[in-house]
């Protein structure tokens, strides 16, 4: 079972606020614990430095340097049970306790108060020494050895209550971060649910253009529901495009369709001479061909971009072709080629030479009797390939939206004479050739100054 967003960010709020409870405990404990520790270490030390003075006034001197001394060796110790109680009382009645210890022959002698821990060895060696319960410190006096014992159960008793309560802190902790962050994360993620609901509102009604709640340059979700919105309203963009691209295509192809099934229809009607046969064939033939023409740069326009080839492609014997081949379509077509050099650039053979050749046929078309000149130059990052005819031209508004597909001006729908074929796809073709490429499409016309299309290829 996979958790819900919410329920992951609480979850996570909740183990780094019991990681975070953890570190700060451990750190306290640490801490206060060494501060404890010091505490009785510097306590223990003090009642050294008070008891060592009055420990040593009490025993009986040694005769080392006494000869009656040395011979009889060393003296037992001259300090009782109650001189030693006496003295702890005197310095601290809150569990300090005193031994002295002595050698006496072969043997060690201890001498303390009542309640000195029975477990403390009597050959611990000078310094300090921890026990269970208590803390000794040991240091060496006139032939004897002097232990300070001191209580250190309050310390354990501080360091066992210290982690009683980190015990309950750490799961009242969990919880209440667990549920502070629930409710943190519901808020945070309240847009993320009204955005997921206009989403789904979008697409159950269809409407992408519909505004999205939140959408704006703030936060990151309001940056992400304008994001989302904007990408709505592309797609919205291209569904237009595509509806309206169909519906043309539709209408461009019901027409020479229908026209070719009339004819069919009006030549299988009754019987005709051969000649009236072979006219009726040849129209239908046009028909066909228009078919092909109009199917060819269908399939063109919605060629996929990942298989565009990226081979080496001589652009002037392209342009070269489409001069030839539009003399061929117009005898009297005064058509010429400007291109010295050879200029060569990546692409696809096919599709850019359709869109030269879409270019060329394009201005013979649209201005008949008039002089087309095809240039072919390189250019800085790249070549251009330009077809210019002085033409009648046109005004800016159709400029504008020269290069949509299926757009043909009024008179070239009366004429039946745009692009290739009179389908209003020839300048389409050549513009989405350039974008496939990299390169721009750039037309340039105006009324009674010719028309100009300059096509941008990278090199």
């Amino acid at each position: 079972m996979r958790l819900t967003l919410r329920a992951r960010l609480a979850l996570w709020a909740a183990l780094a606020t019991g990681v975070a409870v953890l570190l700060v405990g451990a750190g306290l404990y640490w801490s206060v614990n060494g501060f404890l520790w010091q505490a009785q270490e510097q306590r223990v030390n003090s009642v050294l430095g008070a008891v060592q003075g009055r420990v040593e006034g009490l025993l009986r001197p040694r005769q080392d340097d006494d000869l009656l001394g040395s011979l009889l060796g060393p003296q037992p110790v001259s300090i009782s049970q109650s001189d030693l109680e006496r003295i702890a009382d005197d310095v601290d009645r809150r569990g300090v306790d005193l031994r002295v210890i002595a050698r006496q022959g072969a043997e060690l002698v201890a001498v303390g108060t009542p309640s000195f821990p029975a477990d403390v060895a009597v050959n611990l060696g000078p310094g300090l020494h921890r026990t269970g319960t208590h803390l000794i410190l040991q240091r060496a006096l006139r032939g004897v050895s002097l232990q300070v014992a001191v209580d250190a159960r309050s310390l354990r008793e501080a360091r066992e209550a210290f982690l009683r309560a980190l015990t309950a802190l750490v799961p009242l902790a969990l919880l209440l971060s667990l549920l502070v962050g629930w409710v943190v994360a519901g808020r945070l993620l309240r847009p993320v649910r009204a955005l997921e609901g206009a989403a789904h509102a979008i697409g159950e009604g269809g409407d992408l253009r519909r505004p999205l709640p939140g959408a704006g340059d703030g936060d990151e979700l309001a940056r992400l529901a304008l994001t989302l919105q904007q990408s709505f309203a592309r797609l919205a963009d291209a569904r237009d495009r595509e509806q309206g691209f169909l519906r043309a295509a539709a209408h461009d192809l019901r027409s020479p369709l229908a026209a070719l099934t009339a004819r069919v229809e009006g030549t299988l009607a009754r019987d005709r001479d051969a000649e009236r046969y072979r006219a009726d064939l040849r129209e239908i033939g046009t028909d066909i061909t228009r078919l092909s023409t109009l199917a060819n740069h269908l399939l063109l326009l919605a060629r996929d971009p990942a298989a565009v080839q990226r081979a080496p492609v001589p652009l002037r014997d392209l342009a070269a072709d489409a001069v030839d081949r539009a003399r061929e379509l117009d005898p009297l077509a005064d058509v010429d080629l400007d291109g010295a050099e050879a200029v060569t650039v990546p692409g696809d053979r096919v599709l850019l030479g359709q869109a030269i050749w879409n270019l060329t046929t394009n201005a013979v078309r649209h201005a008949p009797g008039a002089t087309v000149l095809v240039q072919v130059r390189a250019e800085p990052g790249g070549a251009a390939v330009t077809v210019q005819d002085d033409g009648p031209g046109v005004d800016a508004a159709t400029l504008a939206r020269l290069g949509e597909a299926f757009y043909r001006p009024d008179a070239s729908r009366t004429a039946d004479a745009s692009g290739a074929g009179g389908h209003g796809l020839g300048l389409a073709l050549a513009r989405h050739v350039a974008q496939l490429h990299g390169g721009t499409l750039d037309l340039d016309s105006a009324p009674g100054a010719g028309f100009r299309a300059t096509l941008h290829l990278p090199g």
